[in-house]
């Protein structure tokens, strides 16, 4: 099969007949009885009556003549994920984190809008990237679409469903929120990002998003870890997308993929990894390591709400700022201590004048860091400023089932090195949590493809040496990091890392930014 000018050049041995009879102006061009050579239309229509026809080989002209608008050249592993999606109205994209999914997906679905094939695009996905992943893309590629997020009450939600925006962008439980106002939407499309998040059929979330899932819907579903936990969890996940797959009942599909070895106790069947991918089809997927055109260095951060509790002791530090701001002159010495209070609050442990922690409810972050960990299949480095949420991390990661290495100042020198070689040398710990101070020159963790930081760091160069613990000759694998932020100072001060500023020199000013 060829491509000239805008053409698909075929040679097949049968249904010749049935390609000139579907497809207007296509035209034998030769023929000896047994071979037809074949000049057709390479259009969207025409491709999809040769798919249909069972013609392999069949490449989608997204490839040839989609402009690829937005401020970015695609990757080529961008352009071949965004051409399989917009020839499968099913399907799974189970790219590694940092692969470009989200704009991949974006090109394609303005794609079949300029077909006429979609109107309207729903797109699910967790809290902390509804703006600074899809929304942020949406604008840098198909800023010419109308885009907008469902977020808030009901009616405030309701209202953004019933609009015209091409685009809506919603989290996963607001779905059965309004699941009445997206039901009568009728979107043709549903992008369920991180899709990990409705692989169980018993839960809210699933049985709302099923319920928009019509016939002629059609549905991506993404995530770079589709069966992390167990393969069970690939059960709720072709249910969606491909529910003649897999058995009616959740039982019988355990059935195919796990052994029951005692009264609670089930293992994973040696079958099981291929019964997973023969369920998620049809499906595409690029890591890290095989995307040679992407940069070594990719950032991505993730918007997480602090929790009621930190909101309220937060919004207390800083009118006592504001206070201080209206009646005495601001030093750069009660600056730095309430804007430290504001980042403590943030992070989950605060410090007392009298050297007593106050620990504060962390379960949004630390539910987006599980995510984070979950969502490679390398090792990650998590770096956090203060002693106390390193210790919290280190307890619940534990609990949680993951191993872990911790490097602080308490940590000896022996002690040290031996976490760093079991780090780089074997597959335990599979996490290292560190205040950057103590891992943030020399030390080598190439092993890790990811960095998340709990909060940002005070110092730009502590900062940049950070990132270079994983991002440096001996890495094998593109390096993302990933930045949690929840609060304003967080915002504001990952603004002035990216521009190399140090807290303290411009300390004041960010404090008259935060009472603003």
């Amino acid at each position: 099969m060829q491509v000239i000018d805008n053409k698909l050049l075929l040679f097949v041995t049968k249904k010749a007949a049935q390609i000139t009879s579907l497809i207007p102006k296509s035209k034998v061009l030769e023929s000896n009885g047994e071979l037809s050579k074949i000049a057709v239309n390479w259009g969207f229509h025409e491709s999809k009556i040769l798919r249909n026809l069972k013609i392999k080989g069949v490449p989608n002209p997204i490839l040839g003549k989609y402009k690829w608008p937005g401020v970015y050249t695609p990757f080529d592993h961008q352009r071949e994920t965004a051409a399989f999606l917009a020839t499968h109205p099913r399907c799974f994209v189970l790219s590694e984190a940092g692969t470009g999914k989200t704009s991949a997906a974006a090109w394609a679905a303005d794609y079949l809008m300029q077909q006429g094939e979609v109107k309207r695009v729903l797109v699910v996905c967790p809290v902390s990237i509804m703006e600074t992943a899809w929304r942020s893309d949406l604008f840098k590629t198909v800023m010419h679409r109308t885009v907008a997020i469902a977020t808030g009450d009901r009616h405030k939600r309701e209202e953004v469903i019933g609009g015209n925006y091409e685009f809506v962008i919603i989290n996963f439980d607001g779905v059965k929120i309004v699941r009445e106002a997206l039901e009568a939407a009728k979107f043709d499309l549903i992008i369920v990002d991180e899709a990990n998040a409705v692989k169980s059929v018993t839960t809210q979330r699933w049985k709302a998003l099923s319920s928009l899932v019509r016939a002629d819907t059609r549905i991506w579903l993404m995530t770079g870890t589709p069966a992390s936990q167990s393969p069970v969890d690939a059960y709720g996940l072709a249910k969606l997308v491909n529910p003649t797959a897999v058995p009616r009942f959740f039982g019988a599909f355990r059935d195919q993929v796990m052994v029951k070895v005692s009264q609670f106790r089930w293992i994973p069947k040696a079958t099981a990894n291929d019964t997973v991918h023969k369920v998620l089809q049809p499906a595409i997927r690029f890591t890290k390591e095989e995307c040679l055109d992407l940069p070594d260095l990719l950032y991505t951060t993730r918007e997480v709400p602090l929790t009621d509790q930190q909101t309220k002791f937060y919004e207390i530090i800083r009118k006592r700022m504001m206070a201080i701001a209206a009646g005495e002159e601001i030093t750069a010495v009660n600056a730095a201590a309430l804007l430290n209070k504001l980042l403590q609050i943030s992070a989950g442990s605060a410090y007392t004048t009298e050297k007593e922690v106050i620990e504060f409810d962390i379960s949004n972050r630390y539910d987006e860091l599980r995510d984070v960990i979950d969502g490679t299949s390398q090792k990650v480095i998590v770096f956090a400023m203060f002693r106390h949420v390193i210790d919290r991390l280190e307890q619940d990661l534990i609990r949680d089932g993951y191993t872990v290495g911790v490097l602080h100042g308490g940590v000896g020198a022996t002690q040290r090195g031996e976490i760093v070689k079991a780090f780089q040398s074997e597959d335990n710990p599979r996490v290292i949590i560190a205040h950057p101070a103590a891992a943030g020159h020399g030390l080598t963790l190439t092993r890790a493809d990811t960095i998340v930081w709990w909060g940002p760091v005070t110092s730009a160069e502590l900062y940049i040496q950070g990132n270079a613990r994983a991002h440096r000759a001996g890495q094998r694998h593109p390096v993302t990091v990933v930045r949690l932020q929840g609060s304003p100072v967080e915002k504001r001060m990952y603004a002035m890392l990216d521009n190399k500023i140090d807290l303290h020199e411009g300390i004041v000013e960010l404090f008259r930014q935060e009472v603003a």
